[in-house]
């Protein structure tokens, strides 16, 4: 008997329908569904035989696992039980889209989700000491996995050794055969599948290349912060300065090895020119902290710069309507390094007015880094 078929446009995460086969799959059945790179051929992991069949349908035995899908980027947590700082960044910045993350699982038991989990569906996860986690970009991917209400887990809805499907017209006649449900959302946006990035404590390895290429997953890996004032030459360099020196010792290494981990800090003024050396005064009081800004050149405020910050501190009130006016961003990327006001210009004021305004930002710096996941 073929498999009951549901045609939802790809844009209605909502439909009706669509809890027709979120509530086949709580019911241990198995669903064809789309995504945004391919689709796949889902089941409820907190039921045994659906894992079976599903193992069954790709040819997989117990020790090759599936990926888990959600439909919430604050569920990716439920799953894996230790997520590095650089985990966080991706699942804020790459998530929903089209890539899978794999993390390590040494101690699955820890993960919130597991006692969900039957016996099978918890070796079909975490059967390789590490956790694959896919949250697409596709209303209906994700409805069905918000809908089901079950720990859902996928394959390519192919069988083993074809290739993906891409349209619901090319699933593989013994997939349709052992389906219960096949939604039909139309072609897929991308059409090939998504990118699979294996996180390993501070850094990460393309485990199979896809939509995303490797560049894009290393600018989405990178935490940026950006300090903002006027010329560039006082108050951001000595910012950008002891920002490095706290981070690295927090990190545990030196300062020039920050971007070996991924975090990149920088600074810029909206106003002044480029090549400006810090001033002396600005150099001596990251010296006496510890910090080296000998070699800093002023950079103007723009658009690539903006973009690549996952956090802009500035110094005043000023500073942020000057960010503001060349684009909208959160309060959570954009806020004044200080809050409690404004950090006052030192430029022409003698040395001890640089040690006030150092001082200021250092004790501001270290309220802020608190709230920084490096």
């Amino acid at each position: 008997m073929p498999p009951e078929r549901l045609s939802i446009q790809p844009d209605d995460g909502r439909s009706p329908e669509l809890r027709r086969a979120a509530e086949a799959l709580r019911d241990g059945g198995i669903v064809v569904f789309p995504t945004e790179t391919v689709y796949g051929v889902a089941a409820n992991a907190a039921n045994d035989e659906s894992i079976r069949r599903l193992q069954s349908i790709k040819q997989r035995d117990a020790g090759k696992p599936f990926t888990v899908h959600v439909g919430r980027r604050d569920a990716v947590e439920t799953f894996a039980p230790a997520v590095s700082p650089l985990g966080r960044r991706l699942i804020r910045k790459a998530l929903p889209g089209p890539v899978t993350l794999i993390f390590e699982a040494k101690t699955p038991d820890a993960a919130p989700a597991y006692g969900s989990l039957s016996s099978a569906g918890a070796a079909s996860i975490y059967g390789a000491g590490s956790v694959g986690i896919r949250y697409p970009a596709h209303a209906v991917a994700a409805g069905l996995a918000m809908m089901a209400e079950v720990p859902m887990v996928a394959s390519s809805a192919n069988a083993a050794g074809g290739p993906p499907p891409t349209d619901a017209g090319q699933v593989d006649d013994a997939v349709l055969e052992a389906a219960d449900l096949v939604i039909d959302a139309g072609p897929t946006q991308y059409r090939q599948a998504s990118t699979v990035v294996a996180l390993n404590g501070d850094g990460f390895r393309i485990a199979r290349e896809g939509v995303l290429d490797e560049r894009t997953v290393q600018r989405l890996a990178r935490l940026g912060i950006l300090f903002v004032c006027t010329g560039n030459t006082c108050r951001s360099p000595i910012a950008a300065g002891l920002c490095r020196k706290m981070l690295a010792e927090r990190l545990g290494c030196a300062p020039s090895e920050l971007a070996d981990r991924g975090i990149v800090v920088q600074s810029a003024g909206v106003g002044g020119w480029p090549g400006a050396p810090a001033s002396p005064e600005s150099i001596e009081s990251c010296r006496l902290r510890g910090a080296d800004i000998s070699d800093h050149r002023s950079q103007p405020l723009g658009q690539d710069v903006v973009n690549g910050s996952d956090y802009i501190f500035v110094m005043t009130r000023g500073h942020l309507e000057a960010v503001r006016s060349m684009t909208a961003l959160p309060d959570d990327r954009l806020m004044l390094l200080d809050e409690a006001g404004d950090i006052p210009d030192p430029i022409g004021g003698p040395a001890s007015q640089y040690e006030q305004v150092a001082e200021q930002i250092e004790r501001a710096l270290a309220r802020r880094l608190e709230t920084i996941d490096a």
